[in-house]
């Protein structure tokens, strides 16, 4: 890990017991802690944003949220035919 920070945590002797249980039956070795920590995190993380964003929206109808995510498409694809039109004229 780049710039890995050193964190001091807690668990529950049933949790340390299960996870190293896991992660052996799994073939990981004790370096693989932090990379299953790390990978817990980032997905825990990602799930309550899910759900805040869930949450924050809905009220919002379907076709609010699909005019949306057309509006930021054709944005997109608007830049990328810049960019692509600006590269051509760069090689001449």
């Amino acid at each position: 890990m780049e710039d890995s920070i050193r964190w001091t945590i807690k668990v529950s002797k049933g949790t340390d017991i299960s996870l190293r249980s896991y992660l052996a039956q799994h073939g990981m070795k004790k370096g693989d802690l932090s990379k299953f920590v790390e990978e817990a995190v980032r997905w825990r993380v990602l799930d309550k944003t899910v759900a805040e964003v869930r949450e924050r929206n809905a009220s919002v109808t379907d076709g609010e949220i699909e005019a949306a995510i057309d509006e930021a498409l054709a944005a997109v694809r608007a830049d990328m035919k810049a960019e692509m039109f600006a590269k051509l004229l760069n090689k001449k």
